[in-house]
């Protein structure tokens, strides 16, 4: 008689049906259930058939479920359970529980989709214990029908028989549905495949059509339709920032992108890929403007598969909401908000509870983590004595729940900057507390005052309230992710952060662990003339370097800038500087490259976060590194200083064309930072090294920066479960307070 109890990704992916299965075929009895995260199996059997089944069980789990651990333990004889075996449902025991993300349809569900013999032909909603909606629609825990948005929806009578047949790939499948029983498709007045029809005939002549996706209301339009892609940047207030493309398979993706990893593309997650665009493909330009990569993915709903196999070409599929707000998950606020956008809406009436956008991958890096991956448990290296709310950021925002040893990190969903973001946060931070069923006794937030979630913070009594500092959030969050356990060097590069030092932080080595940092290296420092101003205008950003660079004896040129700008810009940044006015310092690499890119010409304006980057990066996509421009190393009130100063001129100055240069450019702030690293590793005897921070998403600068850190021996670690921009901000926090409450 024996206990196994097995870890890992093993709740709502069909793992109980499978052990099951399983126990039957091999005549053991006793039962499974989920317990405290994990699956509890109870066994008994003969030696050689526990054997077998412990093998299979570790060994040979359901497609999208993950086998971490197993562990077997005896019990007394006089605990052996009634013959047979028997699947037990969700446990209420207490402790910390786990919730599956959403999952893509499975290819047997599909396969259902398109059998006109099948009673799921054709039906949107179809899912069984392997694939189908799960942290979208619960609405608490355990997990199970009653306690999800299909609560209304009563099994007609086949259904039934499926759900409670444990040989069926159906059995206990929360979200199960047919067209005798399950949600409904609308279209105004039309309903079912008339509403499909009447939305698809609205796409296939040029028009904008909102529908409503698993985890929120979608914006579609034919992907080769200019006059269709540009209304839809209209209607959505975003002028140049890249929208996604899904294709209908494998084989349509490769005709529009190269390295193509088929393995990512068809994964239970189903995320969007950014690729490398292939010349030639059939994409309006303005799906991806000046980028070399376009964000691809295939259908991960039986209601896309559908969309995708009539319409029969590739489809602009984005968020549901206007440029900067939440996305619209309600059905009333669809018509409302987005009705008057767009040509129709094709809407359905099972609820969603949680609203959960695209994850987005780049390489073996999440860049968004969202549906498919969170809500998922991430491990801590330091066990949070008790319940931790870790807030996030501003942008790019997520929420973490720290219980235990596990982190539940929840979707992230849009950026704080104004009420409708602020009431999302609320009600995600509330949601992601259901998941591990607890009542946080800490909260960890950012120290900036300025930060929306620091002001939620403030509602916490002050004795409950631990200030992460942003930086060190930001590479705590790579040391956790890869479990460092000792001192590391943390390269911190992003846009912006509030210093110790009441400056403006963003290009920081620190030298750190859990519990705390001290600042030991940064770049050069420079004015943001305005304020936010310079942050969405690099043009501006690049006035900072040209009037008011911090003064290591070299001297920046721009005058093609000074020209395009005008005396009249030119002379305000000038006395705002020499006034102090507005004109915060900063030591951040996300605004050098700004101003790179204004003084190369090629973006003086960002319409979206992180545009001039990516547009600089994609001007040196297929060029050979290049010798590094010129840099130079300090040494100031005890830090390391890279001063970019020299970069920038020698830049303007370099008379090659600006793929060239920005290649050039590139590989010096990669030489810089591995010397700043290489002299501060001397000082200090730590030869473990954690990026972090939004500049680390350009991957042309990370792969050179691993490379050459690597060459000097150093063991280096990047996000690639947690992304390494603000996304991944409340993980940091998390581990840091996780470890501050364990230190005492």
């Amino acid at each position: 008689m024996e206990r196994i109890e097995v870890s890992g990704a093993v709740q709502g992916v069909g793992f109980r049906p499978h052990v099951h299965r399983l126990a039957a075929s091999l005549g053991i009895d006793g039962d499974v259930r989920d317990v405290d995260g994990h699956v509890v199996i109870t066994a008994a059997g003969r030696p050689h058939d526990l054997a077998e089944f412990h093998r299979l069980v570790r060994d040979r789990p359901p497609p999208v479920a993950r086998v971490d651990r197993v562990v077997v333990s005896s019990l007394p004889a006089s605990a052996a359970p009634p013959p047979g075996f028997r699947e037990g449902g969700p446990a209420d025991d207490a402790g910390v529980r786990s919730l599956p993300p959403d999952l893509a349809t499975c290819p047997a569900c599909v396969a259902d989709l398109f059998t006109p013999t099948d009673r799921h032909y054709r039906y949107p909603f179809t899912t069984c214990s392997r694939c189908g909606p799960r942290a979208t629609i619960v609405e608490a825990l355990p997990y199970d029908r009653e306690r999800t948005t299909m609560r209304g929806f009563r099994m007609c009578a086949d259904c039934a028989a499926e759900y409670a047949d444990p040989a069926d790939r159906r059995f206990h499948a929360e979200p199960v549905a047919c067209p005798a029983c399950g949600p409904v498709l609308w279209w105004g007045a039309l309903a079912g495949e008339d509403a499909l029809r009447a939305a698809e005939a609205v796409v296939a002549g040029g028009g904008l059509v909102a529908v409503k996706g698993v985890g929120g209301y979608q914006l579609v339009c034919d992907a080769a339709d200019e006059a269709a892609v540009l209304r839809l940047r209209r209607a959505k207030g975003r002028p140049r920032e890249p929208f996604a493309v899904m294709a209908p398979s494998p084989a349509a993706v490769r005709e529009l992108a190269t390295g193509v990893d088929e393995a990512v593309l068809v994964s239970p997650a189903a995320p969007v890929a950014l690729l490398p665009r292939r010349p030639g493909a059939r994409l309006a330009p303005s799906v991806a403007p000046g980028l070399a990569e376009v964000g691809l993915c295939l259908p991960h709903s039986p209601l896309h598969h559908l969309l995708l196999a009539d319409l029969a070409r590739p489809l602009v599929v984005t968020g549901g909401n206007r440029s900067g707000d939440p996305l619209v998950t309600d059905d009333g606020e669809a018509l409302t908000s987005l009705g008057p956008l767009v040509d129709g809406v094709l809407g359905h009436d099972r609820p969603i509870r949680s609203g959960y956008a695209d994850s987005v991958v780049r390489g073996p890096a999440l860049v968004r983590r969202a549906r498919g991956y969170a809500p998922e448990p991430l491990p801590l290296p330091v066990t949070a004595p008790e319940p931790v709310l870790a807030l996030g950021a501003r942008l790019r925002h997520t929420a973490a729940v720290a219980v235990g040893g596990l982190a539940v990190v929840g979707p992230q969903n849009g950026d704080l900057s104004d009420w409708r973001g602020l009431a999302a946060f609320e009600a995600s931070a509330r949601a992601l507390c259901l998941v591990p069923d607890v009542r946080p006794a800490y909260c960890a937030h950012d120290p900036d005052p300025g930060c929306p979630s620091t002001r939620h913070a403030l509602g916490w009594p002050p004795g409950r309230r631990i200030a992460v500092q942003h930086h060190h959030a930001h590479v705590a969050a790579t040391a956790a992710e890869h479990g460092v356990a000792g001192p590391f060097i943390g390269v911190a590069y992003d846009g912006l952060g509030q210093g110790d030092d009441g400056t403006l932080w963003g290009g920081e080595v620190l030298l750190a662990d859990y519990l705390g940092y001290r600042r030991v290296g940064r770049i050069g420092t420079a004015p943001l003339p305005g304020g936010e101003v310079a942050v969405r205008r690099p043009a501006r950003m690049a006035l900072g370097y040209l009037l008011g660079a911090e003064d290591f004896g070299a001297h920046p040129v721009g005058d093609d800038l000074l020209r395009r700008v005008g005396p009249a810009e030119a002379e305000l940044a000038r006395r705002m500087i020499a006034r102090g006015v507005d004109s915060p310092v900063a030591s951040s690499v996300g605004r050098l490259f700004d101003a790179a890119a204004a003084l190369l010409g090629v973006c003086d304006d960002n319409t979206y976060d992180g545009e001039a980057a990516a547009l600089l990066e994609a001007a040196a996509a297929g060029l050979p590194a290049g010798e590094p421009l010129s840099w130079r190393l300090h040494h100031r009130d005890g830090l390391w200083v890279y001063d970019p100063v020299p970069t920038l001129r020698d830049a303007v100055t370099a008379g090659e064309p600006v793929g060239a240069v920005s290649a050039r450019f590139h590989t010096t702030v990669a030489h810089a930072t591995r010397a700043l690293v290489g002299r501060v590793a001397d000082d200090a005897g730590v030869r473990v090294v954690c990026l972090g921070g939004g500049v680390f998403r350009n991957s042309r600068l990370t792969g050179e920066v691993v490379r050459g850190l690597a060459e000097d021996g150093f063991e280096v670690h990047v996000g690639a479960r947690v992304p390494v921009d603000d996304g991944g901000i409340s993980y940091g926090q998390a581990a840091v307070a996780a470890a501050r409450l364990a230190k005492g």
